[in-house]
C-alpha cells in the first residue's frame, strides 16, 4: 500500500487565510491513520501566484489533488477517499 502524501501550504497568503489552523493535521493524521499517510508543511505550493485575483487559499495537496479553501474536514475527507481507492 502506497502512502498518501499530504502537503499543507504554509506560504504567507495561505497562512493568513487559514493554513495555521490546518497545522493540527500534523497531530490528527498520525493518530488516525498511522503510517498510511505522510503529512508535512511546505513553504509554498505556488498556487496563489497562478490565479491571484481568484485565490482560494489556503491550499493543501493530497497526492495529486489540490484542495482549495482547505479545512481539516475537507483534507480528512480527501484522505479517506484516497485510502478507499487503494
Amino acid at each position: 500500500m502506497e502512502k498518501v502524501s499530504v502537503k499543507v501550504c504554509l506560504g504567507t497568503t495561505c497562512f493568513v487565510m487559514g493554513s495555521a489552523n490546518l497545522q493540527e493535521l500534523i497531530d490528527i493524521v498520525p493518530q488516525k491513520y498511522g503510517d498510511k499517510v505522510d503529512v508535512s508543511g511546505v513553504p509554498c505550493l505556488g498556487l496563489c501566484s497562478t490565479d491571484w485575483e481568484f485565490s482560494k487559499a489556503p491550499y493543501v495537496k493530497v497526492d495529486d489533488e489540490i484542495i482549495k479553501e482547505a479545512t481539516v474536514e475537507k483534507v480528512i475527507n480527501a484522505i479517506n477517499e484516497k485510502l478507499a481507492k487503494q
